[in-house]
């Protein structure tokens, strides 16, 4: 019974980390996109909010899995973190967070793409992409069901590929900063990062601006691999293009035309089938 009510203590522990971690990196872009582009979010608020809503939902499904694998890693041994440098090479630090981030990204791109398919997204992921345009609150607002598939993903891999347990943090901070950066709306990142040769593998806003544009393409996370692979590459969106289409919503919904967002989204779906 002690042992139960430790779990809980560390699911409800790590849900409100992921809870306060979501609301500080997301609400420092937030801030951040408020003084580099005046208005971007403009007439949003009541999305920012359901955003806000969604992602403090998801923030319990990843918090729970997390606090008990930590509570089976420090009190049972269950998993292959270690905290000892010397207990592996240190070549395999960078080693290991770099296969972390290639085995998420392939767990990523193809429960992504499977969210795309009709049945899926109308159940699901049309939640996310109700978010039109994305903002920084949206990087976590997902419904249950995909939040429970991005949930699993590091808590499986502590199982099989050992690292250490700054690495492990590396990889987690990585994750969340390139989700709220990939959705709010405008490229953070200097362009060799997502032009060029090097932004040729890796994704970032400018990346998965399109895919939220067009829905059938640029499923990946970290890097284009899969998509170029699968012919999903759909290239970098156009930030100009969005940010009229942003003003010309605000206006809308001044004017009280009806808001699309779920309807749209399940159109996308039904294009991308």
């Amino acid at each position: 019974m002690t042992a139960v009510f430790a779990i809980l203590l560390s699911a409800l522990a790590m849900t409100l980390i992921v809870g306060l971690r979501y609301l500080i990196v997301s609400g420092a872009f937030a801030a951040a996109t408020r003084a580099r582009h005046p208005g971007l979010y403009q007439g949003l608020d009541r999305q920012m909010r359901r955003e806000i809503v969604w992602s403090l939902a998801s923030a319990a499904i990843y918090g729970i899995p997390a606090g008990v694998v930590a509570w089976g890693w420090h009190n049972r041994g269950w998993t292959r973190i270690y905290d000892h440098v010397d207990a592996y090479p240190l070549w395999y630090l960078p080693v290991s967070v770099l296969l972390y981030m290639l085995a998420h990204d392939c767990w990523f791109y193809w429960t992504h793409r499977w969210m795309h398919r009709p049945k899926p997204f109308r159940l699901a992921h049309a939640v996310h992409h109700a978010s039109r345009p994305p903002t920084a609150w949206a990087a976590m607002a997902f419904h249950p069901i995909e939040a429970l598939t991005g949930a699993v993903a590091i808590p499986l891999l502590v199982f099989v590929i050992p690292i250490h347990v700054s690495s492990l943090g590396f990889v987690l901070a990585i994750m969340t900063v390139m989700g709220v950066t990939n959705h709010m709306g405008w490229e953070i990142f200097p362009r060799f990062m997502w032009g060029g040769r090097l932004g040729g593998w890796l994704i970032t806003a400018s990346h998965h601006q399109r895919h939220h544009e067009q829905y059938g393409c640029n499923y990946g996370l970290y890097f284009r691999i899969w998509d170029r692979l699968c012919g999903t590459d759909g290239g970098v969106g156009d930030f100009a293009r969005s940010h009229a289409q942003a003003r010309q919503r605000a206006v809308g919904r001044g004017t009280g035309a009806p808001r699309d967002g779920v309807d749209a989204g399940r159109r996308g779906a039904d294009r991308t089938a």
